[in-house]
């Protein structure tokens, strides 16, 4: 067996308009980073059904934080597990999903008249780290 860990960063800038009200808990669907959390986490287990060729891998752990900063939300998400491939493609789902629910639940405050989003960027989502060690007794 072998160890592999993947942890992935993704940015999302909001209005201050949208950020305003996640500071204060006034968004209308509830709390955007409770739900992108959650959101997250499940989009990790369930990568392969959503890239084609994607192995399944069984996770031995996953966490995911969203955060607001002075732009916006981060999100950093981290896969686990014990497996022949690297768990990158599922750190990057949960981190670009969990990004996705908070732009869901705040788009009503970013849309301008016309429906544009002027100041809603997503992005980057980006690998900052990659392990890979095999364990002790294992083959490989």
């Amino acid at each position: 067996m072998v160890y592999r860990r993947a942890v992935v960063e993704g940015d999302l800038v909001l209005s201050e308009r949208g950020r305003r009200a996640i500071r204060a808990g006034k968004v209308e669907k509830g709390d955007p980073l409770a739900a992108a959390e959650l959101a997250g986490m499940m989009a990790m287990r369930r990568t392969p059904e959503l890239i084609p060729h994607c192995h399944t891998i069984p996770l031995t752990g996953s966490r995911l934080e969203a955060r607001l900063t002075r732009t916006g939300v981060r999100v950093s998400a981290e896969a686990e597990a014990l497996w022949r491939t690297g768990v990158e493609m599922e750190a990057l789902v949960g981190a670009t999903v969990a990004l996705l629910t908070v732009w869901d639940m705040v788009k009503y405050l970013e849309k301008t008249r016309g429906g544009h989003y002027p100041d809603t960027r997503l992005g980057p989502v980006r690998v900052v780290t990659r392990e890979k060690r095999a364990m002790p007794g294992s083959k490989r």
